[in-house]
């Protein structure tokens, strides 16, 4: 694999602030930004569209092998249909988990995210498989963390609902994530390791882009 000189790899937990940071970090650096959780996601909303049972790992697999999908700065699009309220809906993210495991699912969605930044040159890639999996070779990589109270928070600002229970299902969502066989959540080796939770999201996103620049 050829060096990913214009790559960013940012991964993290949920909560961490992985969009908004690597968003606001290709704006600045004048980068294509993929988010590669969303491609997870619209797989798994086109599961629950057709009835499959998302953890039923064989019918998922052929599914994902004829989804298309076309992710863009506007939202998602799963086979032509509009999705980008529904893969951040509780449905799909209490089901994603589960489709995020599928070792066939990952190996699709892993050529589709080189192929998607080859052709554009480089990006801001953002996951929890970015560093280590993917694009290993990025020039940047970058682990975003931050507290569990604040990242329990940020989500109910964005979704609503009770911090409490969602403090848990990220708890859980983290398990799963970094227990799982093929490509689990870690920190890459050499990863700039960002902690959030107090901070500006210029802040961040001006020290990623200061090493970047190094």
């Amino acid at each position: 694999m050829t060096p990913s000189v214009n790559v960013v790899a940012i991964d993290g937990p949920a909560g961490a602030g992985k969009s908004t940071i690597a968003r606001e970090l290709a704006r600045v650096l004048n980068l294509p930004y993929l988010d590669t959780g969303a491609m997870y996601r619209g797989i798994t909303c086109a599961a629950l569209r057709k009835g499959i049972d998302p953890s039923d790992d064989a019918a998922v697999a052929e599914l994902a092998l004829i989804t298309q999908l076309d992710i863009s700065e506007d939202g998602l699009l799963v086979d032509g249909i509009d999705a980008t309220a529904d893969i951040r809906g509780e449905a799909v993210t209490r089901a994603v988990s589960s489709v995020a495991a599928n070792s066939e699912v990952r190996r699709d969605l892993r050529e589709r995210q080189r192929s998607w930044v080859a052709s554009r040159g480089g990006g801001v890639v953002e996951g929890r498989d970015i560093a280590t999996v993917v694009f290993p070779d990025a020039r940047l990589k970058v682990f975003l963390t931050a507290s569990p109270l604040v990242r329990a928070q940020r989500r109910v600002a964005q979704i609503g609902g009770d911090v409490d229970q969602i403090a848990r299902d990220i708890a859980e969502r983290d398990h799963k994530d970094s227990t799982r066989i093929d490509s689990p959540l870690r920190e890459s080796e050499n990863a700039m390791l960002v902690d959030t939770s107090n901070r500006s999201i210029e802040d961040v996103v001006n020290q990623i882009a200061e090493v970047f620049h190094g």
